[in-house]
């Protein structure tokens, strides 16, 4: 059965933290009991509508206040601790090392009133300074941006390609941008000038073809509403990747996200993207492949741009692979220390259990504080290093799974084991996973939060966490950590209040990504390089790969229009082989 849909996915872009709060308190307004954590959200909520009614007058501000999407949870609304502005001076912002030239600010003009005759729709293309300033930088990230010359808002590939063709013809750099969830300065702004194209307004579902398991979407549909329509209309299907809220499928294509699922599931750079359309350089617009399961036929070009984060192209549709909806419970397991909390999640996967496990989520003994005196949750536990298990199945491989996971992590001196019996008891465990970086940024008043992520083989992660919690005592730096343990990644939650605490903070980050890769690992596990980890691709990969990476990017886009200055580390001035 194919159902074509053209319903748009609304795209509450800007669904903030005030709207989630929103629903989180009227559904839980007919409770029992109000958590901590919700009475915080009760009055964070009420808050935000005396904010939104003062800025009702310009809707486009209301992305200001979009909520932190790191590590797949949603930080709270409310006042932010001041902060160092993120437009700084153009020389100290990255650029592109291959020497091209640009065009010049009269070209970036005309380039802007040939935009607006291709595209008339009102609103479609945006000048306006506070506009740019904010598409051009985030507060996720404290990595040197720069705001954009114009935003446009193309809703059909059509559009897409009006806008590549005009800023070929004026060599004007573009910069993609959909949910804004990224973490390392992947949509910042280009010194020349630059065009900043928004796909969120792409966020149709296209197609759904329920006996295939798969549907198709445009760039900009968030997958949360993807889920949440395929629940609506009963197909007992789901897409399993799983990143920050407000992530859209252009934006997880171009970072080769994951998230909690990735233990079951995988990646980005699995199957689950069948095929994408993208609107090259030069204005061509190509289908990687057909909807087929699988295929030989060639290069698998779709995976050319999983991971590319827009510098190849313009991903404006993708046709999803969707996995059964299977029922899951909640376990949690607490031990004296992270070394034996990975060996058992390491003896628990390679057993007949292994495939049950949907989530293994480790929660350090700091971060267990943090939840703690943050008091988000309904239930605090003992300030242990935690594991957290998703373990899916019906009743009786839950069961069967669940008494493996539990003699497994007794055989590894884990001093406390809980496996919820309901959907409720389920939900209230989780809610220590679900809040961590709330708990985290709520446990000091004032404080920021520069998140990172590093991955490395599963048996290395013990060592890596024991030398980055050494390394960040010694800075005298506040920090906590969630890992997907099953995958050997982690993130570093590092919370500073000063400029020169900040500068630490980079310093601690820097020294981490190296122990990373020196442990045969990643500089990052699924957030991406973008501006900020760019540096390290050439120790990770080695340089005869980036020359590749180089190589192909310039057949590809040899003016170097797409998101110049990200991904790619800068050449060599005496490569003339790759600046030929």
């Amino acid at each position: 059965m194919s159902v074509i849909l053209s319903r748009i996915v609304a795209r509450p872009g800007a669904r903030s933290s005030r709207l989630w709060l929103h629903s989180y308190r009227h559904a839980s307004s007919s409770a029992s009991r109000l958590s901590p954590g919700e009475r915080l959200a009760g009055r964070l909520h009420n808050a935000a509508v005396g904010t939104a009614l003062l800025t009702a007058a310009a809707a486009v501000y209301y992305h200001i206040t979009e909520p932190v999407h790191l590590d797949g949870e949603a930080a709270i609304g409310g006042p932010q601790p001041k902060r160092t502005t993120k437009v700084t001076v153009h020389q100290h912002i990255p650029e592109s090392s291959t020497e091209t030239s640009y065009g010049s600010k009269e070209d970036v003009q005309k380039a802007i009133a040939e935009l607006r005759q291709a595209i008339p729709r009102k609103s479609a293309v945006n000048t306006d300074p506070a506009v740019l300033q904010m598409y051009g930088s985030s507060d996720k990230s404290y990595h040197p941006t720069s705001p954009h010359s114009v935003v446009v808002h193309p809703v059909s590939t059509e559009e897409v390609v009006e806008v590549v063709n005009v800023a070929r013809k004026y060599r004007v750099p573009i910069v993609p941008y959909s949910g804004a969830t990224s973490l390392e300065g992947h949509f910042s702004g280009y010194p020349s000038g630059s065009i900043c194209i928004d796909i969120s307004g792409m966020n149709k579902i296209l197609e759904i073809h329920e006996d295939d398991s798969d549907l198709v979407c445009q760039a900009g549909a968030r997958w949360e509403d993807i889920n949440l329509i395929l629940k609506e209309k009963g197909i007992p299907l789901f897409f399993p990747l799983d990143p920050g809220p407000g992530a859209t499928i252009g934006g997880m294509i171009g970072t080769g996200c994951s998230g909690t699922n990735a233990v079951r599931y995988g990646t980005a750079r699995g199957e689950w993207f069948l095929n994408v359309t993208v609107v090259l350089p030069n204005g061509k617009v190509i289908k990687t492949r057909r909807r087929a399961r699988k295929s030989s036929a060639g290069i698998d070009m779709t995976k050319l741009f999983i991971g590319a984060e827009g510098t190849l192209g313009i991903v404006t549709e993708a046709t999803l692979r969707l996995a059964p909806v299977i029922p899951s419970k909640v376990a949690m397991a607490q031990f004296p220390d992270v070394e034996h909390a990975v060996s058992a999640v390491q003896e628990i996967l390679n057993t007949p259990a292994g495939p049950h496990i949907q989530c293994v989520e480790l929660l350090d003994d700091h971060m267990m504080k943090a939840i703690a005196d943050a008091g988000l949750v309904s239930e605090a536990y003992p300030i242990y290093d935690t594991l957290f298990f998703k373990i899916q199945g019906d009743p009786a491989a839950i069961d069967s799974a669940a008494k493996t996971v539990q003699d497994i992590v007794a055989r590894h001196r884990s001093m406390y084991f809980k496996f919820a019996k309901t959907d409720e008891e389920a939900e209230d465990l989780w809610e220590s996973r679900k809040y961590a970086l709330m708990s985290t940024i709520e446990s000091e008043e004032g404080a920021r939060c520069w998140t990172t992520d590093v991955c490395v083989p599963v048996s290395k992660l013990p060592e890596l966490v024991y030398e980055t919690k050494k390394d960040l005592k010694q800075s005298k730096l506040r920090s906590t950590i969630v890992g997907h343990v099953g995958d050997g990644n982690f993130h570093a939650f590092i919370l500073f209040k000063s400029d020169n605490e900040l500068k630490a903070v980079s310093d601690a980050v820097h020294r981490l990504v190296h122990r990373a890769i020196a442990l045969d690992g990643t500089c990052t596990g699924e957030h991406g390089v973008g501006v900020g980890k760019k540096e390290y691709l050439a120790e990770e990969l080695g340089p005869d790969t980036v020359g590749l990476m180089w190589t192909i990017k310039r057949a590809i886009d040899p003016l170097d229009i797409m998101n110049p200055g990200k991904l790619y580390p800068d050449m060599p001035k005496d490569d003339s082989d790759l600046r030929a």
